[in-house]
Parts: structure tokens; sequence; C-alpha cells
């Protein structure tokens, strides 16, 4: 069974939503990581949770790039295990340069809480190997600098090595300037490194595991980890486990 570490830091407020899911949703082992440890020995799956790490000062993730954990963090994802950043957790990513780009404040200048929705564009990805490309998932959003920009170079790298995993779009998948809710470059929501197995996203996928809060879509992108973590053991000797591609 796949085991989680879910890193806390000093702000993070979205790690209890981490754990509850994967503990109790989806019934998997997961354990809280202070931000002051140094090894992720054990772990199959890194999550960086959102929140307001240190409080946002400087600006969101600045500080806790520097924190003892980073370096694991950058060690395991060398390793090619999947490292999943949520909100503030995507932020600490680009900060930490383990994904490119950089966050402003939102185009409204304003805080946004509430649900949008996402289509997937690429299912290379630990964290989307069982959805098929154009699927929409609806999932909420909650910050105040989620505009993703990146500079036109770099774009052309995302786009060439197929790293912007998620856009943001309207309800029949299409993207539109009306269904971006920060003013993210070309609609982007989440985005990997060119490896695939780092994975930063602005949406929070941890709270629509249940259909009581509101939709289930976020729990396919952590069934998806799962899946890939167990079939990436199987190579090593355990038992295959064979799942159809999941339909939203």
């Amino acid at each position: 069974m796949p085991r989680f570490g879910i890193v806390v830091f000093p702000g993070s407020n979205c790690d209890h939503d981490c754990y509850h899911a994967i503990k109790h949703i989806l019934n998997q082992q997961c354990e809280f990581v202070w931000h002051e440890e140094k090894s992720l020995d054990g772990f199959d799956c890194v999550v960086i949770p959102g929140g307001f790490s240190y409080g946002d000062y400087l600006r969101p993730g600045a500080i806790a790039r520097f924190s003892p954990i980073m370096q694991a963090i950058k060690g395991f994802a060398s390793d090619g295990k999947p490292v999943i950043g949520i909100c503030n957790g995507f932020q600490i990513l680009v900060e930490a340069k383990l994904l490119p780009g950089a966050f402003l404040r939102n185009a409204s200048l304003k805080f946004i809480c509430r649900w949008v929705n996402i289509r997937v564009e690429n299912t290379k990805t630990p964290f989307t190997c069982l959805l098929r490309e154009g699927t929409v998932l609806r999932i909420p959003i909650a910050h105040g600098e989620g505009n993703y920009f990146i500079s036109l170079e770099e774009l052309n790298q995302l786009r060439k090595n197929s790293q912007i995993v998620f856009r943001y779009c309207n309800t029949r998948g299409e993207i539109t300037s009306q269904s971006n809710p920060n003013g993210s470059i070309e609609n982007i929501a989440g985005v990997c490194n060119p490896e695939g197995n780092v994975l930063g996203m602005m949406p929070h996928p941890e709270r629509c595991c249940e259909d009581i809060l509101g939709g289930h879509h976020g729990k396919l992108i952590f069934q998806s980890v799962i899946y890939w973590i167990s079939q990436r053991g199987s190579k090593q000797g355990q038992s295959q486990l064979k799942i159809e591609p999941l339909t939203v």
C-alpha cells in the first residue's frame, strides 16, 4: 500500500484536508511531515498542501523554499517519485525551482474562493494517468495569488514538453477568458516538470473527494497516483493492479 507524506509548514492550513482525503476516503497510509525534517525515507508520494506558509511574507512560498525538508523533496523528486504541490504548495515548488514560472496577484486583486472547471491536457503524469485528455474536472480554488506567469520562451518549452497539465475551461471544455478566474497565462491551472513526476496545481483536489462536499472529481487525481505507484511496484515483483481509465 502506498505511503503518503504530507509536509506541514508554519501556516499550512490544508494539511488535514489532504490527510482526511488520503487516509479516510482513499484508505491509504498517510503521515504528516514537519518542515524541519530532513528525510523522506519510506514514503511513496509527497504532498505539499495549501495554506499560507510563513504567512506568505515576502511572497507565497518564498520563505518555505528554505526549510530543511525542501532538500529532501528535491532528492525525492530527482529519484522519479511523485510530488504534488496544491495551491500554496504549487507556489512553494515554483519558488524552489522544481517547477518553472512565477505567481502574481489575481487579475481582480481579490481573493477568490469558488468552484472552477479545469481540462486535463496531459495524461502521462502519475496524477492523471487514469484520466483521458480533454476530461473536464470540477474542482474548487481558494487563492489570492494564483495568476500563473511565465516568459514566452519558457511557455514554448512547456508546450513542447507537454508540461501543461490543467487549463481553466468552461463546462464544455472550451478554453475561454471568461473561464479564467485569476488571469493565468493561457488559462494554466497546473504544470509538471519535464519528467512528469512533479505536479503543481492551484485548484484543491483534496476538497472535493466526496459528494457531501459538493463533488468528487479531486478523488480521481489521488486514485491515479495510487494506481501509478502500485504499477511501479508491480515491476519490482508486487501483484499487478488492473484499473481501466476512470471517467467523470
